[in-house]
């Protein structure tokens, strides 16, 4: 006899399930219910504030990129401009060079500011306007907002323009931080604060300096063949390399002491050359 199915325990279970989903539901539709109070009340808390930030941020974000374009097409002026100068210097054009980087000595800055006022104190000494010159450099030596090498050029520039007529006392002591082995323009001016010592009578710190110049490699040549044979003058050794003095001193063999001389390739050896 087949086994009838327990009613009772199927509708027990049945009802168990649906009261499980009705609670699952509702759990759903809390938590959803609380999800949006929170941010609801975030919104009311934080709202304003982070729209202030992100409104805030956004103004920055475009400050900055007008900031960029203006500041790029300032260089690209600044650069037209120096350009055009140059084209006049090069022209030999020296006042429209001086006057078309007026502006950019008088209000630029930085490096800008330091090559306007080198270009403008340049053409000064060329033009022969020594104490406009000086002016510039030494206007040039005290920007404080200026790269130091231009600071430090406009400063060996100054005595140099003025060194006949300046105490040697004021070329030492104006230059004498620089005149040592290391500095961007030591060659410079060491030579010129060995001739101050030189002129005051110091030949032992002049000879000294002198040799100095002539045995650093990094001194151009022509400095240090003047400065070399300066030492030897006064009696210190300033030679490294005998060899290669030599052979600067005495130059290419002239064309009269060189077989076939002057000869086309290949033709014979004249009379009497063995």
């Amino acid at each position: 006899m087949a086994l009838l199915p327990n009613r009772n325990k199927t509708t027990s279970e049945g009802k168990a399930e649906k009261k499980a989903a009705e609670d699952d539901v509702l759990m759903r539709e809390v938590d959803e219910a609380v999800r949006k109070d929170q941010v609801e009340n975030f919104g009311k808390t934080y709202g304003r504030p982070l729209i202030a930030v992100l409104v805030i941020g956004l103004l920055a974000f475009g400050g900055y990129l007008f900031w960029q374009s203006q500041q790029e097409a300032a260089m690209e002026a600044t650069s037209e401009t120096m350009v055009a100068a140059l084209d006049q210097l090069q022209a030999g054009n020296l006042d429209t060079a001086s006057e078309t980087v007026a502006d950019l000595a008088a209000n630029g800055e930085g490096a800008v500011k330091g090559s306007a006022l080198m270009l403008q104190a340049g053409v000064a000494a060329q033009a022969g306007k020594n104490d406009e010159a000086v002016k510039l450099f030494e206007q040039l030596a005290g920007e404080s907002d200026v790269p130091s090498p231009y600071r430090d050029l406009a400063r060996i520039r100054a005595v140099a323009t003025q060194f006949d007529d300046l105490p040697s006392a004021q070329v030492i002591e104006r230059l004498d931080d620089m005149a040592k082995p290391g500095e961007p323009f030591f060659g410079s001016a060491a030579e010129m604060v060995a001739m101050a010592h030189l002129d005051m009578g110091d030949t032992e710190k002049a000879g000294a300096l002198f040799a100095q110049i002539a045995k650093d490699e990094s001194v151009p040549e022509s400095l240090r063949g003047r400065a070399r044979q300066m030492a030897g003058m006064l009696g210190v050794d300033a030679i490294v390399d005998i060899d290669e003095v030599i052979e600067q001193m005495s130059g290419p063999a002239p064309a009269a002491q060189v077989p076939n001389a002057g000869q086309p390739a290949g033709s014979p050896p004249p009379q009497g050359a063995q």
